[in-house]
């Protein structure tokens, strides 16, 4: 199986961190971001505003939500 993890860095709270995560949640991400009107940093920013744990596992988690929710509606 291919590794398909990409991590990038980003921008969130004036400090600059690197989240990886696997590429399909990198796509939801920017569709999510679109569809909010928000970049993926101001996206991300605000998860990490909830103040998890582990950040990139709250992104994975924050999409779920997202798309469980809107198949809901």
């Amino acid at each position: 199986m291919p590794d398909n993890n990409i991590k990038r860095s980003v921008t969130v709270a004036g400090h600059r961190t690197s989240i990886t995560l696997e590429s399909a949640f990198w796509e939801a991400l920017k569709e999510i971001a679109v569809a909010q009107n928000k970049s993926v940093n101001g996206l991300i920013a605000e998860i990490d505003s909830l103040q998890p744990v582990n950040l990139s596992s709250a992104i994975r988690v924050f999409i779920l939500k997202f798309y469980k929710e809107k198949s809901n509606s």
